[in-house]
């Protein structure tokens, strides 16, 4: 399913900061623009309520997850809250073989082309380049070439309106969207606009000659 969402709209809302009390108005939004696959990473205030609430407003052809999961026990506590994928700053294997182990989706953190191939051997659904500042669109047409054919990588770190259009020509299969997206403090109509702006981006620089 996740590879699904990620061909139909390749675009991942990364709501750190976010609080429970605002998930189910800030995921709404974001789903009403477009958004189909919505990360609360577990240095947020109760990330846990945070899952369970979106997980619980939204359809079902929203996937919702956790992000910056560091531990198999972190793992287990997305599952138990409804998380359906499991995002990571890095590719420590006592955390992929966890998550697939619970049946979820799987989006660790890699930066070289040997972390790479470490963790598709483990099992990675998509693979999550951070931080993407560091590695431009030669990177990524560098990694593809070597990468078994179908690797679906997402540039995550500084990613604008303005500059997917040369990491799509590169072929990434979409990005993870942070503080340019959402930040604490930012209204749900505040969130809607910039939503906007990424999505009619996105929409936009896919289909770019």
């Amino acid at each position: 399913m996740l590879k699904q969402a990620l061909a139909k709209n390749g675009l991942i809302a990364i709501l750190r900061g976010l609080h429970p009390q605002e998930a189910q108005a800030i995921g709404k939004v974001l789903y009403d623009e477009g958004f189909r696959t919505l990360e609360v990473p577990l240095n947020s205030p109760q990330p846990y309520d945070s899952i369970r609430i979106l997980r619980d407003s939204l359809p079902a052809d929203c996937l919702v997850g956790a992000g910056t999961v560091l531990t198999p026990e972190q793992v287990e506590q997305v599952k138990a809250a409804g998380g359906q994928v499991i995002v990571m700053p890095h590719s420590d294997p006592k955390v992929l073989r966890a998550a697939k182990a619970a049946g979820l989706y799987l989006s660790p953190g890699v930066a070289t082309p040997t972390e790479a191939f470490a963790a598709l051997a483990e099992g990675a659904d998509v693979l999550k380049m951070f931080p993407a500042e560091q590695m431009g669109p030669a990177v990524v047409k560098a990694w593809l070439a070597v990468l078994p054919a179908g690797t679906r990588l997402i540039p995550v770190g500084g990613i604008t309106p303005d500059n997917m259009q040369v990491f799509l020509d590169a072929g990434v299969a979409g990005f993870g969207l942070g503080s340019g997206l959402f930040k604490p403090g930012l209204t749900p109509q505040e969130v809607g606009v910039r939503a906007k702006a990424y999505m009619n981006a996105w929409n936009t620089q896919r289909h770019a000659d």
